[in-house]
């Protein structure tokens, strides 16, 4: 085998015609990038710095290729010749270190940086007619950290208030008050109240279990929680989903249209519920593609607050049938039926429940009359209360919750979820398997 044979080649023949990399190169135009990053340079101070564009390629040629890491990245593109002609560098050229790479993707371009370039490429796609955005589908997969999952620690944090907390505030007072009850005291009213009231004098006689006792102690234990926290990758959470291996994670929440083109992604800790990061994700979308008619999701969406934001919105949601939850071994749910007129539950004895509360979470509380129950020749199949109350409750959004179970029934509906395997699942697939997605190589 003879080595050090001196030839002349050009560069151009040694990359395939069908090559990605070509393919890629002649349906984009770069010089865009230039008009995105240029105000992250100073233009007549410092050395002459490695063109930008050439830094997006490279990594762009790690996630095409699954590359672990942006040494192994920066490894290959000194040893591919396609790898070279993509970046325009000659063979006997010295390409940039990885360090490079690392140092400006993390001191100079930024996540605005980033979502502007994502932006581009999908005006781009939209531009040559391929970006159909009127039906989406969204879903959540979990990214393994570069974490120990022995190295944890236990830690209190705040909880933070629903997105939605005043708005379904307001409607369970507006329930309330139609149902002849007291509305609930907003949380500034209460400090307001707590604040206006004076200490209580020494001469008076203490009372035992005060409902102002039990509220601030309970409000106290409420607004905080206690999560497992990783000592090597802090930003992630503790994933934990059925079958899954209990792990420290992130969750990638993810839209995409009917061809595969990713619209939007938000990126949380593997604690956070899908449902959670909705709104999140949801509001860029439609700030972004507001011709969004429809949105197709699995059964973790299928909440009374993401139907009510979908529908009225005016836009539906496409969701798979929920198996209600109830007492095991009991009575089925749709043996109990609401009757609007008097606005009560009718049990499997044809016994009725009234109306007891709205709470705060937006259920109304239907009870039973506990002298009927104590009787009742099904009781065991209907509640184990002591008290032999049975409750059943209802949310105040319920109706947007029917609406989109209606809407299962539509052939629409059908065609359209079953198109979930082929472009969301399909996308997290792809990512995975191809594209090094199925862990984190970094922390945080």
């Amino acid at each position: 085998m003879e080595r050090g044979i001196y030839e002349i080649v050009d560069t151009e023949s040694l990359v395939p015609a069908e090559h990605l990399l070509r393919k890629i190169d002649a349906a984009i135009n770069w010089n865009k990038l230039y008009d995105i990053v240029e105000p992250l340079y100073c233009e007549d101070n410092g050395r002459p710095s490695i063109d930008p564009v050439v830094l997006f390629k490279m990594v762009l040629i790690q996630h095409l290729y699954g590359l672990p890491s942006l040494r192994r990245t920066a490894e290959e593109v000194s040893l591919n010749v396609a790898y070279r002609w993509f970046l325009g560098y000659r063979l006997q050229e010295e390409t940039p270190h990885f360090s490079t790479i690392s140092y400006n993707f993390k001191h100079r371009f930024t996540l605005e940086t980033v979502n502007q370039i994502f932006d581009w490429i999908l005006s781009e796609i939209a531009e040559a007619g391929y970006l159909y955005t009127y039906t989406v589908f969204v879903d959540g997969t979990h990214i393994k950290a570069n974490a120990n999952n022995k190295k944890v620690v236990k830690e209190e944090v705040e909880v933070e208030a629903k997105r939605y907390a005043e708005e379904l505030m307001e409607e369970v007072n507006t329930d309330r008050i139609a149902h002849g009850k007291k509305p609930f005291a907003t949380e500034e009213e209460e400090t307001d109240e707590n604040e206006d009231n004076d200490p209580p004098s020494k001469s008076k006689k203490k009372r035992d279990n005060t409902s102002k006792k039990k509220l601030k102690k309970r409000k106290k234990e409420a607004k905080k929680k206690t999560v497992t926290k990783s000592t090597t990758d802090p930003d992630a959470g503790m994933f934990v989903k059925g079958d899954h291996k209990k792990q420290m994670a992130y969750e990638a929440h993810t839209v995409c249209n009917q061809h595969g083109y990713v619209l939007e992604v938000e990126v949380t800790p593997g604690n956070v519920h899908d449902s959670v990061a909705f709104d999140d994700v949801y509001d860029k979308l439609v700030e972004k593609h507001p011709e969004v008619k429809t949105v197709v999701a699995d059964s973790a969406y299928k909440t009374p607050h993401i139907c009510k934001k979908v529908f009225e919105d005016g836009r539906e949601l496409y969701a798979p049938y929920t198996r209600p939850k109830t007492m095991e071994g009991g009575h089925e749910w749709w043996k109990y039926v609401y009757d609007e007129y008097y606005d009560c539950i009718i049990c499997p004895e044809f016994q009725v429940l009234k109306y007891s509360t709205t709470n705060r979470d937006g259920y109304r509380e239907y009870k039973s009359n506990p002298q009927v129950c104590a009787n009742c020749p099904t009781r065991v199949l209907c509640t184990r209360n002591k008290d032999f109350i049975k409750t059943v409750t209802q949310h105040i959004w319920k109706p947007y919750v029917d609406m989109a179970e209606e809407l299962r029934y539509t052939e629409r509906h059908k065609r359209y979820y079953k198109m979930r395997k082929e472009t969301i699942e399909r996308v997290f697939a792809d990512a995975k398997e191809k594209h090094g997605m199925r862990y984190t190589r970094y922390t945080g």
